[in-house]
């Protein structure tokens, strides 16, 4: 079924509709992380835990300056992140076999647990979003999304995977 949202005026390029676009954007992305916050703080994580957890689920063996690249913070702010992981015993770091001065991140099964429920509370509100939405809302919220994305950087995001 079709969201009861009003559609976009033909003028969708005024200053008011890109407003709307963006408060809508600040708006569900803040009560979408409300509740995963929440958990994150329950066990003094934060948000770039969150993020470093979910790409490293997404792709096992992901190298650390991948995942830099991914999260574009700086290296000290990462290796933060990634020592309180490893600490917690939710990620793993190995040296690669190829290249011994690569580290190659995977989550533990604790991590796996952990990626999941958070990614569980994102993935009930998002699909609900999708079903009031519809099919054709989807393609173009995408589009958009990706359209926010530089060009260069869209590769990171093809080597996820779908």
């Amino acid at each position: 079924m079709a969201a009861a949202a009003p559609s976009a005026s033909p003028l969708f390029l005024r200053e008011p509709e890109l407003r709307r676009g963006l408060e809508l954007l600040y708006f569900g992305y803040s009560h979408l992380t409300r509740s995963i916050d929440r958990d994150l703080s329950r066990q003094g994580l934060g948000r770039a835990h969150h993020r470093a957890l979910y790409f490293i689920g997404r792709k096992p063996d992901l190298t650390v300056s991948e995942l830099l690249s991914l999260l574009a913070i700086t290296k000290q702010s990462l290796g933060r992140v990634l020592n309180d992981l490893c600490e917690r015993q939710l990620v793993e770091a190995r040296t690669g076999e190829r290249d011994r001065r690569q580290r190659l991140l995977r989550l533990t099964d604790q991590g796996e647990s952990l990626e999941s429920a958070l990614f569980e509370q994102a993935r009930r509100r998002i699909a609900d979003a999708y079903a009031r939405a519809g099919q054709h809302a989807v393609s173009g919220f995408w589009a958009v999304l990706e359209g926010l994305v530089p060009e260069e950087d869209r590769s990171a995001i093809a080597a996820l995977g779908s």
